[in-house]
């Protein structure tokens, strides 16, 4: 190591320091591959023993779809009972259709085709933290979230080697309006990185555009010939609402506006 004569400290100072930091490369790959397998916390009787009670909820109780009547007539076709907005389950139903349409192994496809994410045993994918509706730093400390807090969430999982996903709904940027904040945010995903994201599926309107941006990102071509995916959960007595129904039909849909 080079030695200065008049101090004897390292030769170089600041400006070879941060030449130095410069150079490194923040090493990252686009998922995990697990070589341990994974605890089970339950056995098969205790497996078993939740999908019979699952099982028993979804048979005996059901779900109440809101305002789609294009859904209950899906629900009817695939077997499931339906008595005005209840759609009930016969046992067995769910596993099966789970186990004959739904893929051990997928991949979600990012701008950059590096970073495609590979999901389902053994691949372990991290992604940021979802729908958070406050944020908080040294200066305000706990406050609501603005688009601007979003575009840097952004940033900072691209740059982050250890998340391996863009995530979705980062925080909720309340300085914009209810209808419209779901363009910049789908904007910002496909602006500030390259690694896949999830758009928004709240509403029908909401889901329709963010195909149409992916579009524009992907091409056309390459968007009719893959397949969509987005979360979903049930609101309070096990129902689900317009806004969500017609917005995972228009993910699985593809088409263009009308």
């Amino acid at each position: 190591m080079q030695m200065s004569e008049r101090t004897g400290r390292r030769g170089g100072g600041r400006a070879a320091r941060v030449a130095a930091r410069s150079e490194r490369v923040s090493q990252s790959v686009p998922y995990l591959t697990r070589r341990i397998p994974p605890t089970e916390v339950l056995g098969e009787e205790g497996l078993a023993t939740i999908e019979h009670n699952a099982d028993t909820i979804l048979e005996d109780v059901g779900v109440e779809i809101i305002d789609f009547p294009e859904g209950l007539a899906i629900f009817e076709a695939a077997g499931a009972k339906v008595d005005g907005t209840r759609v009930r389950f016969p046992r067995g139903m769910c596993r099966e259709l789970v186990t004959a349409t739904a893929p051990a192994r997928f991949t979600q496809h990012a701008r950059n085709p590096d970073r495609s994410v590979e999901i389902g045993d053994p691949h372990m994918v991290l992604a940021p933290a979802y729908g958070s509706p406050f944020v908080r730093d040294l200066e305000e400390g706990r406050r609501y979230a603005t688009i601007e807090d979003f575009k840097n969430f952004a940033k900072l999982t691209f740059m982050s080697s250890q998340l391996h996903h863009a995530g979705g709904t980062l925080c909720e940027p309340v300085d914009l309006p209810v209808n419209k904040r779901h363009l910049d945010m789908v904007y910002s995903h496909i602006r500030y990185s390259d690694k896949p994201f999830m758009g928004s599926v709240t509403a029908p309107e909401r889901a329709q555009d963010t195909v149409d941006m992916v579009k524009i990102l992907f091409g056309e071509d390459f968007i009719q010939k893959r397949r969509s995916c987005s979360l979903s959960a049930t609101q309070t007595r096990r129902s689900r609402g317009t806004g969500q129904c017609w917005g995972r039909r228009r993910c699985t849909q593809r088409t263009t506006r009308p």
